[in-house]
């Protein structure tokens, strides 16, 4: 990473202040870039899921690892309801999706209640483990909701054999003028499901997966505690990469809890964090880190810094950290502070393997909240940050009342926004096509046919506010 003329200035920047330069290429295809990361978590591509309650969960999960990701599990869930998540996203297949499943006798308001639960919209009827009948929306739109399944669910729908291949899925799509497919096995039970998208998509990503080829997921731990117990109950349950997570990771605390965790030697990678300078990155590699987040204050649900006071502009600390961390053969993720595609490529120029993304996700059906509709009858879902007043509240359910108390006077995050779901983006999947997409197109700019290459290759300038709004579409035209 080089600075336009060498003319780097003397202040921090933020992902706003930054633009990148094309330079000569001969990448003449987004598909010619290769967007595995080299950190040891797996990714095929370098998106992470913020260890959020309002985000991370077992469909999170599951799509955005069969997609290349991987998504945190959040510090506060008990061992044993992480051990349940890891086993489901681990028996899930590499390329059908998981359907909703009812039976016959359900109700149409249960279908509705669950149906967007799923990016695929759909919920399958199975009366005695082979699908009778797939409902949708539209099937149920001016229906009684408390009319049966086997009423108004439509019978004649796609089925293709489980062990189709994704271009075959597509194919009997398209002659069917159908979006969703029904997967079965050789007796007729049910499979799976997969839509023409999903199909297409198998093409184009490659799943995250472990050893034994099941997808990968990874979770937290904070500092307080036994938390090397915790965090061989975490490994023993099968995660596949540890997070070892506090908003102040230049502490002792963190240094004392890393150390230990290290000394277990559980057989996989650790992440740490969160620090913004060289010399907590240092330490936290010196530590035991393999991997670094960097970030105070970036997020959108964070308020650290006008409580506070502290913080470092997200550009500048991930590239000061990721050079602190590469002379040692560690890593960085970025964390916090991604609104657009081009914030993730500005990320990855300034040499995170990994972006780390939180609140953007949380308006998608795959995250854990339940689907709401304001007034104007626009979709969204809750999000909070995982320092603000209602997750303390979370984590601190077994203290005393008076402890609770004392520590919910203290909040530095959002305890409720809503995060509006795109409608040309409701699901994960679409928002990760539109990150890759933009990620891909950057390194074709730059003449980078992987990440690794995008960093040494980015040439970038720094811009006024006036630069950045330019860059904006103006879809309403002026």
């Amino acid at each position: 990473m080089q600075f336009l003329e060498g003319r780097r200035p003397p202040y921090d920047l933020t992902y706003d202040d930054v633009f990148l330069v094309p330079t000569r290429t001969d990448v003449t295809s987004r598909f010619d870039v290769d967007l595995a990361t080299v950190d040891g978590s797996g990714t095929t591509i370098p998106i992470v899921v913020s260890n959020m309650t309002a985000v991370s969960g077992r469909r999170m999960a599951e799509t955005v690892a069969r997609r290349g990701g991987i998504t945190v599990l959040p510090q506060d869930l008990p061992i044993t309801a992480v051990a349940d998540t890891v086993e489901f996203v681990k028996s899930r297949d590499l390329v059908a999706d998981t359907p909703v499943v009812l039976g016959p006798d359900a109700s149409v308001s249960d279908a509705l209640a669950l149906m967007h639960k799923r990016a695929h919209g759909a919920v399958v009827v199975v009366d005695g483990g082979k699908p009778v009948g797939v409902v949708t929306e539209s099937t149920c739109a001016d229906v009684d909701r408390f009319a049966r399944l086997r009423s108004v669910a439509v019978h004649d729908f796609v089925t293709v054999a489980a062990d189709a291949s994704p271009r075959e899925v597509f194919d009997a799509l398209e002659v069917a003028h159908e979006s969703l497919a029904v997967l079965v096995t050789g007796d007729g039970s049910l499979a799976g499901v997969l839509t023409r998208t999903g199909a297409v998509r198998t093409g184009i990503y490659t799943p995250a997966v472990d050893a034994a080829g099941r997808l990968r997921v990874a979770a937290a731990v904070g500092i307080n505690g036994d938390v090397a117990a915790k965090a061989k109950a975490l490994a023993n349950a099968g995660v596949d990469l540890l997070v070892i997570d506090t908003a102040h990771g230049h502490q002792e605390k963190m240094l004392e809890a890393l150390s230990s965790i290290k000394a277990l030697d559980l057989g996989i990678p650790l992440a740490a964090g969160n620090v913004v300078s060289a010399s907590g990155t240092r330490d936290l590699v010196q530590a035991g880190a393999d991997i670094v987040k960097v970030g105070v204050g970036p997020g959108a649900m964070c308020t650290t810094r006008m409580m506070t006071g502290v913080g470092r502009p997200q550009f500048s600390a991930v590239a000061e950290c990721s050079a602190a961390a590469a002379e040692l053969g560690a890593a960085v993720w970025a964390d916090g502070g991604v609104r657009h595609p081009r914030d993730v490529a500005l990320a990855l120029a300034a040499g995170a393997s990994n972006v780390m993304i939180g609140s953007w996700f949380a308006g998608t059906y795959e995250s854990p909240g339940d689907l709401k509709f304001d007034t104007a009858g626009n979709a969204y879902k809750e999000s909070f940050g995982m320092a603000s007043k209602r997750a303390v509240a979370a984590r601190t359910v077994t203290d005393s009342a008076f402890d609770r108390a004392r520590k919910g006077l203290f909040e530095e995050g959002i305890s409720s926004s809503r995060m509006r779901l795109d409608p040309d983006r409701p699901g994960v999947e679409d928002l990760i096509d539109h990150i890759c997409s933009g990620v891909r197109s950057t390194c074709t700019y730059a003449g980078a046919r992987t990440l690794q290459e995008l960093h040494q290759r980015a040439v970038l300038g720094v811009q006024s506010a006036a630069g950045f709004a330019e860059g904006r579409p103006l879809p309403s035209g002026w």
